[in-house]
This record gives C-alpha cells, structure tokens and sequence, in this order.
C-alpha cells in the first residue's frame, strides 16, 4: 500500500529566545552537490505554548537566513532557510556521507581520515554560511562525538579550521529535534504514536501523545546500534555466500531485539498505532520500494507505506550480495553496506510496535534546529520522567 500525505500543517507560534551558534566561518572548502534544485517550502509544525517566564519574540525578518547543520555518525547535512508565512524556505542545502564514525566501535576514537573527511565536509558548510549571509544558525554532533574520547578535540580542531562550532548534544535532544522537525507527517488519527529516527551510531524511538493540538512526548529510548556501529558490529551481510547473509542478518536482529527489550514493555498497544520513521534506511527502503533511478526527495517526503511491504523490501535487500545491493540505484555502492543493518533496525522497531503503515518523512534534526531558531526555542511538551525535555540544549 502506498499513499502520499500532505505535508502542510499550521505556522508555528513563537516561543523563548532562539539558541544558536557558528561564528563566522573561516574558510571554504571543495564544492560539492546540493540537495534542492530550487527553492523547497517547508511546513512549520504547531509548537506547545511557551512558559510564562520565556521572552516573546516576533517572527523574525522575512529575508533574514537561517542554517542548522548535524553532523551524524555517518552523514554531514546542512540546511539553510528563511522564514515563510507557512514555514520556511530552503534555500540552499548540502549533504555528504563523511562515515565520521568509521571504527570508533574497535578503537574508541574518531580517526585520522574520519575527521579529514567531516572537516571537509564542514568546510563546505562554511563556505555556504557565509555565502548565504546566514543571520542565525545551530550545528550539532550526535553519537560518533558523543562516544570518542577525542570528540571535543575533534569540535575544537572544526572550529579552528572552519569557524563551526559544533554542539555535541545528548540523545535526548537528537530526538526532540528530530520529532520537532518532523512530527507534522503523522498520520492523522487518535492512536498512540511513535516518531524514530536510525543514525550511524545510535537509534532514538519517541512515544507521542497526539491528542492535543501540540504532541507531547510521553517517554523515549535511545537504543546504541545505529547503521555503522551494528554493521561494524556484526561481519557477514556482505559475504558471497547466502548462508553466511543470513545468519549475519539473523545475529543483527537479536543484537536489535535486546537493545529495545527495556523499552518494549513500557509501550502502549491497541489497533491505532502510528509510526513515522524519519532516517535514511527508510527514505532509501521507499525509493527501491518507487523503483527510482534517482533520489526524488518530493515523491518520499509524505509517503505512507504498509510495513508488510517495508518487511519485504528489508528481507529482499538483506538477501543480496554486496554487488547486488549496490546495483540499486537509490543505494549505490556508498550505502550498500550499511542498508542491511538500517533493515535489522527497521524490522526490530515494527517488531516493538506493530502499526500497519509507516510514514515516512525526509526531515529531521535539521528542521527541528531550524524551527527552534525561527520561532523562539520551539519545544515540545513532556509528560514523563525518561521523556526528552522540552528546553532545547544551549549551544555551546
């Protein structure tokens, strides 16, 4: 079953005083692809109330640009934009696959070539910042610089090469942004829901209460696979022989069983539950699913597919070899590698939550950073002790 979505919802309201960071850049870096081939409206998501004490702010100037940055255990994204009356629009964009996590698991360190290859990327970044004359913009680092025992060297020495300061920030507020950012492609309904999003290094799971106009988050997990550390993990999905595939595929989705066994009693069940899963294992499952010869980001973003095809893509894709995988044109030999662990993560989730579709969203940590920018500090309300906190982390 395949269904689109509209992707429009109200602007969001203004909330406390906007977080940022990234002084001026110094340096640009080696040009690359941009996501956007035009300007790309993005919805603004309904944001909770602000508390009393919090500052009102007017929606800032209409030409003023705005940028976010995540930088992942696997990817390096960029996304700059300006205020819209129904949200934002993009105006520039950037993403790389860095593999910044590469053998962190086996030395507890970021390599030489790893930072090389994100310091690259970062300077392409930089390079946009000041070419776009961004007003106000937020980077962030995720689980890679949150587990190396050289991740803060690491921010230091993008900061002294590229004028980028990144904030390392916690797994909760990886998901908070990313619900956030995302949260307006639910499926419309009463059911409980549930938003996650499969990193390089780690995966957040958020359980939203949706019943009032603002989603409050009710409790979250963040489980420690991701698409680089399980692979790294678990040797054999790319072995020539079947057998070998399987049991490998067999031994990720044990490893991704136990990791939400603490999680999985605390959720709610029913016949209406919703899911939205925002990451690149699932924009990529869809694209196989459309059979694109290329990434067509307008025909993903909204997409509602039923999880017993996604199940199907995911043992098919998991059942290849290497070769094969990378013969997919939406995979490529850059991800063939890495989409059969995404597929182990995938079947675990609905495993855990057994709604029958799946909505899939192309956004994420970055348009969470960017409406908190925009709109104050935009957060979300939270009703349980584990439930990520609705004050956006400060940047550093």
């Amino acid at each position: 079953m395949v269904r689109k979505v509209s992707t429009h919802r109200a602007r969001a309201t203004t909330g406390a005083a906007a977080e940022g960071l990234s002084p001026p850049p110094s340096r640009s870096g080696p040009r690359n692809s941009e996501e956007p081939r035009g300007p790309a409206v993005i919805a603004a998501t309904p944001s909770a109330a602000p508390s009393r004490a919090a500052p009102q702010h007017s929606f800032p100037p209409p030409r003023a640009n705005y940028a976010a940055i995540d930088l992942g255990t696997n990817n390096c994204r960029l996304l700059i934009a300006r205020p819209d009356e129904e949200g934002f629009v993009v105006v520039d964009a950037f993403s790389r696959i860095v593999r910044l996590g590469e053998g962190l698991a086996a030395t507890g360190r970021l390599s030489e070539a790893a930072i090389d290859r994100a310091i690259s990327a970062l300077s392409v970044c930089a390079a946009k910042l000041r070419r776009r004359r961004v007003t106000l913009a937020r980077s962030v680092a995720t689980e890679a610089c949150r587990r190396a025992a050289n991740g803060n060297e690491f921010v230091r020495r993008v900061y002294d090469e590229t004028g980028i300061k990144l904030d390392i920030i916690t797994a909760r507020e990886e998901a908070r942004l990313a619900v956030l950012g995302s949260h307006s492609l639910l499926e419309e309904g009463d059911g409980p829901a549930m938003i996650f999003d499969i990193g390089g290094g780690s995966t957040e799971l958020v359980l939203l209460d949706t019943a009032s106009e603002s989603p409050r988050i009710l409790d979250w997990h963040s489980a420690p696979w991701g698409v680089v550390s399980l692979s790294e993990s678990i040797a054999g999905t790319s072995a020539e022989d079947p057998a070998t595939r399987a049991g490998a595929y067999r031994e990720m989705r044990e490893r991704v069983a136990d990791a939400l066994s603490s999680f999985a009693p605390r959720l709610p069940g029913g016949q209406s539950l919703r899911m939205l899963g925002t990451s690149g294992t699932v924009t990529t499952l869809a694209s196989v699913h459309l059979d694109l010869a290329r990434y067509d980001r307008s025909s993903i973003d909204g997409l509602v597919l039923s999880t017993d095809t996604l199940r199907d893509i995911a043992e098919r894709l998991a059942g290849m070899s290497l070769g094969e995988r990378a013969a997919l044109a939406c995979i490529g030999p850059e991800r063939a590698d890495l989409v059969v662990a995404g597929c182990a993560i995938l079947e675990g989730i609905m495993d855990v939550w057994p709604a029958n579709r799946l909505s899939v969203a192309d956004r994420g940590i970055r348009e969470g950073i960017l409406r908190s920018l925009m709109h104050g500090s935009a957060s979300l309300p939270v009703t349980a002790s584990r439930a990520v906190p609705s004050n956006a982390q400060s940047a550093a």
